[in-house]
């Protein structure tokens, strides 16, 4: 399910549900509507850097407070650190 807001006309993507319980958030004017969270039905949650269609992953918090950071452009992501 995708969800919408703004103005008739000019709508910006924010948001779509999956059935099996994940989640992207979007933000951007409409057309460029980038995302920058992923939030998985486990409590994962993926950070997104960059403009539309070169997001990044920059930091995946685990559902027990683990954080792990990366570094790289998209698709050559690799971990840079990790924490609580």
């Amino acid at each position: 399910v995708h969800y919408y807001e703004g103005e008739r006309g000019a709508e910006q993507k924010v948001r779509t549900e999956f059935p099996n319980g994940n989640v992207k958030y979007f933000e951007g004017e409409r057309g460029e509507e980038r995302k920058v969270r992923e939030v998985f039905a486990s409590g994962q949650v993926h950070h997104y850097e960059g403009e539309r269609g070169a997001e990044r992953k920059v930091r995946t918090v685990f559902a027990d407070g683990n954080v792990k950071y990366f570094e790289g452009e998209r698709g050559e992501e690799r971990l840079g650190g990790a924490g609580f």
